[in-house]
């Protein structure tokens, strides 16, 4: 009797050890459920929150439409010599290419919200490139001018910024193997600062010159394809693009080679292009051949975007006036892509190919 007891017993303990066990087991996979029931809940809130945030249109990103502050329009040097060493054009939402003596071209790299430390090379200042300062209400920074230049900015009292009375940080040169009048560069970081701290109007209410769309241009039936562009200033001076669709931008090239940033070795690119024709002739009695641009009135030109073209027109009624330019088939202002432009300004001796 007592060894049937002794079994029942055992028997039953097992059984009660089975039934906590169960329980325990039962329970933990209840609460490892909830817990993963509460990360699915985590994750698929923070993806509907990311998702939301992935689809917000930015308004604009190459310049804020909104700011007020005045911009720098730099003076650069685009001779064969210092174009190897041209520093921070990519980061210039405005870029302007004219002709100057010799049949060279200078470009004026305006900069707004966005100091680089290195801009270069710095060259010095003509006259008729005051009337694209002035239209953007800007800081003109330049290493030395000519007489012409001198005089307009003494009398038409434009802010500038000169290399030649204004030493380090703001201005510095580079040790480079190229002549030394091509190794002026200028810290706009620092240069920000020297006019903050000088009886300078910080900002500007004359707005930008351009009117910028948040969202894809559409140039309407009458655009065409355009995906090379080559700009010829004179015999051995072209400015080239070639559009790339996968980024959707136009990658830059001169006389046919990349134009490529000195210190992070990127080809330059542009998404806006705007590009037109006028007269140039050399001053009468100047030794150096220094040019003179009827730059002041109207006519036709080409807007080039995302691959395509649309024929515009320009008009400048005075030098320190806004550059207006119209879509010529509807007659109203163009708006340009989110992004930078470069306005090239070629001689009627020149040419402008599209195709």
């Amino acid at each position: 009797m007592r060894k049937k007891r002794f079994k029942f017993k055992g028997i039953l303990i097992i059984v009660i050890l089975f039934l906590i066990i169960g329980g325990l087991i039962y329970g933990g996979i209840r609460v490892f459920s909830n817990k993963s029931d509460v990360r699915e809940n985590k994750s698929s809130n923070s993806s509907e929150k990311n998702k939301d945030k992935e689809t917000v249109i930015p308004e604009v990103q190459i310049v804020d439409v909104n700011s007020k502050s005045r911009p720098f329009a730099v003076m650069i040097n685009n001779i064969g010599a210092a174009r190897p060493y041209h520093t921070g054009l990519q980061e210039a939402y405005l870029v302007y290419e004219i002709v100057v003596e010799g049949g060279i071209t200078r470009y004026l790299a305006l900069y707004k919200d966005n100091f680089p430390e290195t801009v270069g090379s710095v060259r010095s200042a003509r006259h008729y490139f005051l009337d694209y300062v002035m239209e953007n209400d800007a800081f003109y920074v330049h290493w030395g001018w000519s007489p012409q230049a001198q005089s307009d900015i003494k009398s038409l009292g434009i802010n500038n910024l000169n290399g030649l009375t204004m030493g380090t940080p703001y201005f510095f040169r580079k040790k480079l193997n190229v002549s030394s009048e091509h190794t002026g560069f200028t810290n706009l970081a620092e240069m920000k600062k020297y006019v903050e701290n000088k009886n300078y109007e910080l900002e500007t209410n004359r707005g930008l010159l351009l009117d910028y769309s948040a969202t894809s241009v559409d140039l309407g039936d009458s655009a065409k394809e355009a995906t090379k562009i080559n700009l010829k200033y004179s015999e051995y001076f072209v400015t080239n693009y070639v559009y790339d669709s996968s980024a959707n931008v136009y990658k830059q090239y001169v006389n046919d080679k990349e134009h490529k940033d000195y210190e992070s070795g990127n080809q330059y690119t542009v998404k806006n292009i705007i590009t037109y024709q006028v007269g140039n002739k050399t001053i009468s009695g100047d030794s150096k051949g220094r040019q003179d641009l009827d730059n002041i009135g109207a006519g036709d030109g080409y807007y080039i975007t995302a691959g395509k073209v649309i024929e515009i027109t320009w008009e400048k009624k005075t030098r320190k006036s806004k550059t207006v330019y119209k879509n010529k088939a509807t007659g109203e202002e163009i708006k340009v892509n989110d992004g930078n432009t470069w306005i090239h300004i070629v001689p009627d001796s020149g040419n402008i190919e599209i195709s």
